[in-house]
């Protein structure tokens, strides 16, 4: 009982938040930029292609985490004196909070993939059209669980949005786009950007073995071949479903535990 009214208010609460004028317009804005600038790309421009996948996998990462940071901060004062006076249990206003955020985080992603896949000219297949895009709605959940974290341990919407900006900005150079060739003992940085796992595979779900590019004048080369391609070692991409699992569970249950703590 306790879960479902929570879910109600906090649904209540949150839809004119989530669907706001100025957040449609934002994400509508940037789909339809993305779609002319990336406009009927082809193969044969891999690494315009390529970059167009790792704009995915940075925006809609950067974008849920920022919006997910300022959740407790803001929400501390109410959550305190509630959980006070014993109305309900944290396990249920956590979880109610989870679930009710679900459609509203997940609605305007798909819209934005739906708008900018197409007009990218990435390949027109539905099979590979729905892989991304689930691919994308896993790192959104991702990113939002990074954010939630933050903020329930900083409990500061200042210095988590501080600290979520820094570590965006770590998970966008540890990527594998902007550097392939990452010196040794700094490489376990892509290991825990999640933004590195979802590009992977963006990557690996676009492209096949048997695919080529023009790497010079009359030559052909397999799109595997291609240096940033490569450097990705792309191979049994289940490992990097199963990494983005694990910090899908942590990054929550890291939340919560920090929430025990008000």
């Amino acid at each position: 009982m306790q879960f479902s009214v929570l879910l109600k208010r906090g649904l209540k609460e949150r839809s004119h938040e989530s669907f706001s004028g100025l957040r449609i317009f934002m994400v509508m804005s940037v789909s339809i930029l993305s779609g002319l600038l990336w406009w009927h790309s082809r193969v044969a421009h891999i690494q315009d292609q390529v970059g167009l996948l790792f704009f995915f996998s940075i925006f809609w990462g950067f974008f849920p985490l920022f919006n997910a940071v300022f959740t407790f901060p803001q929400e501390r004062p109410m959550l305190i004196k509630e959980r006070s006076s014993g109305i309900y249990r944290l396990s249920s206003y956590y979880i109610a909070r989870i679930v009710g955020d679900l459609p509203m985080e997940l609605i305007l992603p798909t819209i934005f993939v739906t708008i900018t896949y197409w007009m990218g000219g990435l390949k027109p297949s539905l099979t590979t059209f729905l892989l991304t895009l689930m691919i994308v709605l896993y790192n959104v959940l991702v990113a939002q669980g990074v954010g939630l974290a933050l903020g329930a341990i900083l409990m500061d919407a200042k210095k988590a949005a501080t600290f979520s900006s820094v570590l965006m900005l770590v998970f966008l150079l540890a990527g594998g786009y902007y550097i392939q060739h990452i010196p040794g003992f700094i490489a376990w940085l892509k290991y825990i950007s999640f933004s590195h796992y979802c590009y992977k595979l963006l990557v690996g779900v676009q492209y096949t073995w048997d695919e080529v590019y023009e790497c010079g004048p009359g030559l052909h080369c397999s799109v595997m071949d291609y240096e940033g391609i490569k450097n990705l070692r792309i191979g049994y991409m289940m490992w990097d479903v199963l990494a983005l699992a694990l910090m899908l569970f942590l990054y929550r249950v890291l939340a919560y535990l920090a929430l025990r703590n008000l």
